[in-house]
This record gives C-alpha cells, structure tokens and sequence, in this order.
C-alpha cells in the first residue's frame, strides 16, 4: 500500500541515497556508462523545494519507495550542485509549473510510484493556480511521462563539467486538476 508525505530536512540522507541508487540502477538500461556518470552532475537533490514544501515522499509499506515533486521556480531541473539554477519565483498566470526531482527505488519500480508522484505534484501545482506543467525528462523517465500526458518539446544534453553529457527530454502537458486528484485517490486505494 502506497502512502505519502512532505519531505522533510531530516530525509535528506535518505533521498541522497535512494537518487544515487536510482540513477546508478535504472538509467543504465538507456544510457552508457560515461552517461550514467554525467547524470549525477545535471541530476540529484534540490533542497529549495523541501524548504518550499513542493517535495514528496512515497512509501509502500513503510519503505521509502521514491520521492520527486513540483518547483513555482524557474530551475527545471538539477541538485543543489547543478550549474544554471535559478530561485526566481514563476508566475501562474503565464509559466509553467516544474516536475522536477523524481526518483523511484529500483524495487518498486513499475508498482505506480511515479504515477503517484506526478498526481501529487500536478494537483498541488493546480491548486496554486497554474494550468501547465513542463520537466526535463531522462530518457529512462520517458515512457511513464508520455504515459501520463506529457509531450515532447525538445531534446537536449546536459552537459557534465568532466565532459560529455545526459540527454534531456524538456516535456510538457495541461494541468488537469480532477484527473490528478482520481489519480491520487486510486494510488491510494480510495
């Protein structure tokens, strides 16, 4: 059974951990090594979104299961070490809210984890008055974001300040307040 909540500071060892795990094990399937290791520098732990409580965490069972959220600022994706950020605050009325920071722990993958994830933030994002969403997807993340609505607007690579890159996949979608709200409630076995 699938539950959720706030992150809060006190998580942030465990969230550390559960991204390196999922970036080591689940994007080796899309991406060659030197890929893997340029995701952790465009990829990893934003802390300003558990200060702006936009950040959750999902449990099956009591076990940290994944973790991701929605940003009102204007960084689209990357850890507190990414180059590029911004703290600017974005405006409902014209920008779209950020997906960002999702992870799922390589044994509950497949179980509707990132599904919930993405409900919790679209509908949060909807109720703070924005009508569209947009990420930057990995390409191991691709499949469930086209699944759940989101559309392609570009490719790029992230580049790694050893060298290289990651491919990212910027997505975006309509918010879709009462679709994210069903999806929530059958995650949650309501």
């Amino acid at each position: 059974m699938l539950s959720y909540r706030l992150a809060e500071e006190a998580d942030i060892p465990a969230l550390r951990a559960l991204m390196t795990l999922a970036i080591e094990k689940l994007l080796k399937e899309f991406l060659s090594p030197e890929e893997v290791a340029a995701s952790h520098a465009s990829m990893g732990l934003d802390t300003q979104l558990i200060e702006d409580r936009t950040y959750f965490i999902v449990m099956a069972n009591g076990a940290l299961a994944g973790c991701g959220g929605w940003g009102k600022r204007a960084t689209l994706y990357g850890g507190d070490h990414t180059a590029g950020r911004s703290a600017a605050l974005l405006d409902p009325a014209t920008d779209a809210a950020r997906i960002r920071a999702m992870y799922t722990h390589p044994d509950f993958t497949r179980r509707g984890v990132g599904k919930l994830i993405l409900a919790l933030g679209e509908a949060a994002a909807g109720r703070a008055g924005f009508k569209r969403l947009v990420l930057g997807a990995t390409l191991g993340g691709e499949p469930l974001y086209r699944t759940y609505g989101f559309r392609e607007i570009e490719r790029t690579i992230a580049a790694s300040p050893t060298g290289g890159g990651a491919p990212i996949i910027t997505m975006e979608k309509p918010v879709d307040l009462a679709g994210a709200e069903r999806v929530i409630a059958a995650s949650l076995g309501g």
